[in-house]
């Protein structure tokens, strides 16, 4: 089965969070789903909480803005159930909330706590580092020296979307060797709460020169197979995202 007439917006990865948008145009299309036979059906919940969770991270939901359940189920061509589950889901993400009296709406993430969530996942992203480094095959090593010349390339020509390509593929490149299942879950959750931050951070001058090295000192320590320093590089680097995140506000 393929999804069809579903417009997402590119993303890429703005500052160590998974997604920024680089569409941000506010009329969705219709979706439908197409058996293999060519016969439509509903979407299931599961895949209308991937399209709405995907609308939230880049930004074509907007922070407060309202869901409601039968707008949606026409939009999406679903069933309100489907819809309510979604919503729940979603919900359990962090990523949607319920009014009382008002329905659903896009959660609205307070600088405090986006530089909340910045540290929560320095602590998780920094375990999965060490795990890295302590499992890190020849193989792992030599994607990872390949992920730092792009983004050392990308920087020397200030070409910001390789480099936020670059940045995404190290972090998810990382947590996939550690095979921390569970922290891989929660950081992913955690990353499009405060998506919004990293995608301003993003985009401000001289930002990427200042992570790069950050990314290549987590790179050469994973690759040394030095699992304090890894993890000690990884923290200092979210930190450091929290730091301007936090700035940002002043």
């Amino acid at each position: 089965m393929a999804l069809i007439g579903c417009r997402q917006a590119s993303l890429e990865y703005a500052e160590s969070g998974k997604f920024s948008e680089t569409g941000n145009r506010r009329n969705r299309e219709m979706v439908a789903v197409e058996t293999v036979d060519g016969t439509g059906r509903a979407l299931t919940a599961a895949e209308l909480a991937e399209l709405l969770r995907t609308a939230i991270v880049s930004g074509e939901l907007v922070p407060n803005q309202r869901l409601v359940e039968g707008d949606l189920a026409a939009e999406y061509g679903a069933s309100r159930g489907n819809i309510r589950v979604a919503l729940s889901e979603l919900s359990v993400e962090g990523l949607v909330e319920r009014v009382q009296n008002r329905g659903a709406r896009v959660r609205a993430v307070s600088v405090d706590e986006a530089v909340e969530i910045t540290e929560v996942r320095a602590a998780l992203e920094a375990l999965c580092a060490r795990k890295a480094a302590e499992r890190a095959t020849d193989t792992d090593i030599a994607e990872l020296q390949e992920l730092a010349d792009r983004m050392k390339g990308a920087v020397d020509r200030g070409d910001r979307e390789s480099y936020s390509e670059g940045n995404q593929a190290m972090h998810e490149k990382i947590i996939a060797m550690s095979a921390q299942k569970t922290a891989a879950s929660t950081i992913q959750r955690l990353r499009g709460q405060a998506v919004r931050f990293q995608f301003r951070l993003a985009r401000q001058p001289g930002r990427p020169a200042v992570s790069l090295p950050q990314h290549l000192a987590v790179i050469d320590a994973v690759c040394a197979h030095d699992p304090d320093a890894a993890a000690e590089a990884m923290r200092v680097h979210l930190e450091s995202v929290a730091d301007a995140i936090r700035a940002s506000n002043k």
